[in-house]
């Protein structure tokens, strides 16, 4: 097994930063080698796709470390206004590039980032788009909740990858799978489909 990842800075900021990074990066690192199509693609009912992935957790760190704690980024975010339609910060349109979209992701972290250096963890901000009475959060929480955010969407992004072309894993040097041959994949894979057919059975 691969050893777990760890910060090699025990302060509380710093080991945010480093399972914040982490998920930052495992989620970009899906988009690489794709085509302009696979990145964009919609693979499941609901449209999740790649790109859209990462457009979202830019759009998203922008609000929670950004103007949560009255430190707006100055990016235009239209896909969050009020008339945008629905899941816009969810997908990329044609006129918007990978380049973009990646690039917004970067300025993301850099000011994301930015706050965490400046403010203390038990700063209390006010979330924009929750409702008056519920509304404050520390900037600890919201980090967590960031954290908690990307990790959701990286390993989002790890099914959809390995669906489009079997890449796995969380870095390029950690697949996060055992190392065995397609072969045994592919047997392993009848095993469990058997099995759910067996067990589907005996319910009946």
């Amino acid at each position: 097994m691969t050893a777990p990842l760890a910060s090699p800075d025990p302060g509380p900021k710093a080991e945010l930063h480093f399972y914040l990074q982490s998920a930052r990066e495992a989620l970009l690192w899906k988009l690489e080698g794709l085509s302009e199509y696979d990145a964009r693609r919609p693979l499941t009912p609901t449209g999740t796709n790649l790109l859209g992935l990462v457009k979202h957790a830019a759009t998203t760190e922008l609000g929670y470390l950004g103007d949560t704690f009255d430190r707006p980024s100055g990016e235009p975010l239209p896909w969050v206004a009020e008339d945008a339609e629905p899941n816009a910060d969810m997908w990329a349109t044609a006129d918007q590039s990978r380049a973009d979209v990646i690039g917004l992701y970067h300025r993301a972290w850099a000011h994301a980032d930015a706050t965490l250096d400046a403010l203390p963890l038990d700063t209390i901000g006010t979330v924009p788009w929750w409702p008056d009475h519920d509304n404050k959060v520390t900037l600890h929480h919201a980090v967590v909740r960031i954290i908690s955010d990307t990790h959701r969407h990286a390993g989002h992004a790890d099914i959809l990858r390995e669906l489009l072309d079997g890449t796995t894993g969380m870095q390029p040097t950690n697949p996060g799978l055992p190392a065995t041959a397609p072969a045994w994949w592919e047997a392993h894979h009848a095993r469990l489909e058997q099995a759910a057919r067996d067990a589907d059975g005996r319910d009946a």
